[in-house]
């Protein structure tokens, strides 16, 4: 089976660990949330797994939706209720005022931005990515897929770079670093 463009492109901007990626159920993932999880993000959680990419954006490792009271500490039961919460208080760019998206939160940065999914479409492979830049409290939307975020924010191609810190903006070579399974 040949890689997905996009993958194929993060392969070449930042190698996956040798040991491989992290297993999921994700049959029992998508019964948790209500929806399956989109096929770049299952792809990349074989080739890479959860980890950190450049010690500064933590992907989270999928988890199923559980009661806060049970939720993994820092996990993505978690990081997704505090999306939701900051949703409700903070400014969105002009694409998103009046929306209501289903967020589902993937990653976060040492800079305390959230990187998400708006899982509205019951498609998961157009699930646009949805950030909140923390150190400009604003929600904005990129059309595009987690694994092709990736690739355009190592490659610099945004008009600006979404997320609070240039750690990864315009990097050539990234090291990712596998956590957490």
């Amino acid at each position: 089976m040949s890689e997905p463009a996009d993958l194929d492109a993060l392969r070449r901007l930042m190698s996956p660990p040798a040991d491989g990626g992290t297993r999921v159920d994700w049959d029992a993932l998508a019964a948790s949330w209500g929806r399956p999880f989109p096929p770049d993000y299952q792809r990349f959680m074989e080739v890479y797994g959860a980890g950190a990419v450049q010690n500064y954006l933590s992907i989270n490792k999928p988890e199923a939706k559980v009661p806060l009271s049970e939720a993994q500490r820092d996990g993505m039961v978690i990081e997704t209720a505090n999306a939701e919460a900051d949703w409700e208080t903070e400014d969105k760019a002009p694409e998103l005022e009046g929306t209501s998206p289903v967020l589902i939160n993937w990653g976060v940065d040492a800079t305390a931005d959230m990187l998400c999914w708006d899982a509205s479409d019951g498609d998961p492979a157009k699930w646009p990515v949805v950030v909140y830049k923390r150190n400009g409290s604003l929600w904005s939307r990129y059309d595009c897929g987690m694994v092709e975020f990736l690739v355009r924010v190592l490659r610099a191609d945004f008009p600006e770079c979404p997320l609070g810190g240039l750690f990864l903006w315009g990097v050539s070579e990234a090291a990712f670093e596998r956590r957490g399974g």
